[in-house]
């Protein structure tokens, strides 16, 4: 399936843009379906690659949902168009944030885990600019709306960033202070985060630095990973400890 969305813009000269996502993989639970994530691939990536990784994993109680981002013009890659979340001129927190394509993003994933059981929790995880995509899902669950404004209407239950950064992040912790609402959401929330010291593409500091605005923000319930040596990559350890979190914080029955 593909979707399409459309962001208009408030001014009346402004101009439709439509983000036409692409193909879905479902990786439907092997025993009983407790919980839903939607995984999200990093740049140039789809999500077919991300199923058979998540396929593999131990985790008979999950149904995964693995969809394809829209390809689109990127900035860090000098215009040149492939799949991509939203926009980017770094791939940091530094950079210029893309607000349309982070909205009409998360407003896709969003689409998917509103349809499942009430009794099923829900979360998203990602990897590189997929994992800055489920943070800023997890800023804009906390702060119960989009960047637009747009009221967000998932509750999340867990967030997995892999090798990735945090967009949005100037003013967040400002706009949670404001609500205890907010805060509250953003306390409760379980966020892991894994980064490799020797990863060239999104360096390791940005990482630490994803760490440091989201505990700053008042995303309390927060588990930050290191692995040394490791590169823009998963490792079987890091995805070990993946499956071993999802578990404990997702109260997952395991095998039986």
């Amino acid at each position: 399936m593909s979707y399409s969305y459309q962001t208009v813009g408030s001014g009346s000269g402004t101009a439709r843009k439509t983000f036409d996502f692409g193909r879905t993989h479902v990786v439907r639970p092997k025993g009983k379906h407790q919980a839903t994530i939607v995984w999200l691939h990093g740049l140039g990536d789809n999500g077919s690659s991300w199923s058979q990784i998540l396929e593999s994993l131990p985790l008979p109680n999950i149904k995964w949902i693995c969809p394809t981002a829209p390809t689109r013009p990127v900035a860090i890659l000098g215009g040149f168009p492939c799949t991509a979340w939203f926009d980017a001129g770094e791939l940091s927190e530094d950079g210029p944030d893309d607000w349309e394509g982070l909205d009409a993003s998360a407003a896709h994933i969003a689409n998917f885990l509103s349809t499942e059981p009430s009794d099923v929790k829900v979360g998203i995880g990602g990897f590189s600019m997929g994992a800055a995509m489920a943070l800023y899902s997890a800023t804009a669950y906390a702060l119960g709306r989009y960047g637009n404004g747009n009221p967000y209407p998932i509750s999340l239950r867990a967030v997995v960033g892999l090798s990735g950064w945090l967009p949005g992040s100037r003013g967040l912790r400002n706009k949670i202070e404001v609500s205890s609402e907010a805060a509250r959401r953003a306390a409760s929330l379980p966020i892991l985060l894994s980064h490799g010291t020797c990863d060239d593409v999104v360096p390791y500091k940005n990482g630490e630095k994803c760490a440091q605005s989201l505990g700053i923000a008042g995303f309390r319930n927060l588990t930050f990973k290191t692995y040394e040596g490791i590169g823009h990559y998963t490792v079987p350890k890091e995805m070990d400890e993946v499956c071993n979190w999802l578990t404990a914080r997702l109260g997952l029955e395991g095998s039986r």
